[in-house]
């Protein structure tokens, strides 16, 4: 097993444990969600199971690609419309948040390139 196989895996694990982080405290989490977007817990579940569909895909390496590139761009709106706006209202931990997701979606994307068939962008 080459080196991009374990990143692979270890990356996918990574973004399968948050989502399951996010199925177990769906509720505590529902506090992130904008208030300008109504049903704050339901999205927490939604992207909880994203993230598990993402690890999913990379793990089978069907439509691995374009789950890649739907994480990446849902973790680029998360750093912008979640996390920045905490970060410029002074929450000292949502600058580490911003880079957490920006650094995702990139390995996202790093990840996702290196898939050349099956559907994508």
């Amino acid at each position: 097993m080459n080196l991009f196989a374990i990143g692979k895996y270890v990356f996918a694990t990574v973004l399968l444990i948050f989502g399951v982080l996010h199925l177990l405290n769906a509720d505590a989490m529902s506090g992130m969600v904008p208030g300008f977007i109504p049903g704050g817990v339901f999205w927490v579940y939604l992207t909880g199971l994203a993230h598990i569909g993402y690890a999913l895909a990379i793990y089978t390496g069907r439509y691995a690609k374009l789950a890649s590139q739907l994480m990446a761009l849902m973790l680029a709106i998360f750093a912008l419309t979640i996390h920045l706006p905490n970060a410029m209202g002074g929450d000292m931990s949502a600058p580490g948040q911003v880079l957490k997701d920006l650094g995702l979606a990139a390995g996202a994307l790093i990840l996702g390139n290196n898939y050349q068939d099956g559907p994508g962008l």
